[in-house]
């Protein structure tokens, strides 16, 4: 189910403050057992599946590939059975996958509202030597990080002169990357490396799109990440570095070949594009199934919907709360322009397996 006129972004962009740099220290603890019976006063369940609003339009073919290609990341005895009941199929079309869904599962409302943004793999050029255009390193994670952790700031890393420099990348490409913990650099001759999350300064994420709206530097409509993104670049240099440094989270790199993939997430899995989604993992537990609803988007050029299945994959910094989500929309400029619009009003339903038999027996 590809919303898309342009492509797919991947994080609401952090700029709005809401994506952040992943990484396996951001984890936390695996989240508490699933909530029991509604409690009073809570939100009723939509009655059926039929109930949900763009439940009859959504691929459901394409929900059931992503769900049984990630559903062994969910541990419980019931979610492993139908993860078994999924995989026993080597395809199904739209009108059986939905039937599976609504054979397997029911609805539990997430209570209240929240915020959807989104999230990508960029994927940028690079250099091996500096110049006037590439002088931003991409540094490794530093020998003396343990030092630098929680004290250093982005303006104190970059005022040291680097000892070791994995590539060289536009200062506000490098900027986004760090933002989004992963992506993908092409240099002239060809090679393409991933550019994989190693470490940060532990120092809070902060977005620079509030900021910027406030000085006036960008529109309040206007603060998308390819916004964001033009202004840095039409300012490269100490202008463009001051808002950078507005955010003191810095992050440090490690390469890899490129394998093709799209990235690994806190379930330590490639994520599906469109129907992943980045949560609060002390609200939620890996492998959940979730049918998000989000509407009313504040940024210019946004698609008015994102209605889908979507399992609970990875986690972030940024992303606190029962009813918050980052959906993954995919790698390259396009998934970036799509997510740099993502700030949507988000309801959230959790699908909760049935307990019973197979119902295919």
């Amino acid at each position: 189910m590809r919303q898309r006129l342009v492509g797919v972004l991947g994080g609401a962009l952090l700029l709005s403050a809401c994506a952040t740099a992943r990484g396996p220290d951001e984890a936390p603890t695996p989240a508490p057992a699933p909530p029991g019976p509604a409690q009073p006063g809570a939100p009723a369940a939509p009655a059926n599946f039929s109930s949900l609003t763009g439940w009859a339009e959504a691929d459901h073919a394409e929900a059931f590939a992503a769900y049984r290609a990630t559903c062994g990341v969910a541990k419980a005895p019931a979610e492993a059975e139908i993860c078994r009941r999924a995989r026993a199929h080597t395809r199904l079309e739209s009108p059986e996958a939905r039937a599976f869904f609504e054979d397997n599962f029911r609805l539990e409302t997430v209570p209240g509202e929240g915020v959807l943004t989104a999230y990508y793999a960029p994927e940028y050029t690079g250099r091996r030597a500096p110049d006037a255009e590439y002088s931003a390193p991409v540094r490794p994670k530093p020998a003396n990080h343990a030092a630098l952790s929680g004290r250093a700031d982005r303006a104190a890393i970059e005022a040291t002169p680097p000892t070791e420099v994995l590539a060289w990348m536009r200062p506000e490409e490098l900027f986004f990357l760090q933002i989004q913990g992963s992506g993908v650099l092409t240099f002239p001759d060809g090679e393409r490396v991933k550019v994989l999350f190693a470490a940060h300064n532990d120092l809070p994420f902060s977005g620079i799109a509030n900021p910027m709206r406030d000085r006036g530097l960008l529109a309040a409509n206007n603060t998308s990440g390819e916004a964001i993104r033009a202004w840095l670049a039409a300012r490269r240099g100490p202008e463009a570095d001051a808002i950078m440094r507005l955010n003191r989270r810095y992050v440090w790199f490690r390469l890899e070949p490129d394998d093709g993939l799209h990235p690994v997430g806190a379930a330590g899995i490639p994520l599906p594009p469109d129907h992943a989604i980045a949560v609060d993992l002390s609200q939620h537990r890996v492998g959940e199934l979730f049918w998000i609803d989000a509407v009313a988007p504040i940024l210019t050029g946004a698609f008015p919907t994102y209605r889908r299945l979507a399992m609970a994959l990875d986690t972030g910094g940024a992303i606190k709360g029962q009813v918050r989500a980052d959906l993954y929309l995919g790698s390259g400029p396009e998934a970036g322009v799509e997510a740099g619009r993502v700030r949507h009003t988000l309801r959230m339903i959790r699908l909760a397996p049935r307990v019973g038999p197979d119902p295919s027996r």
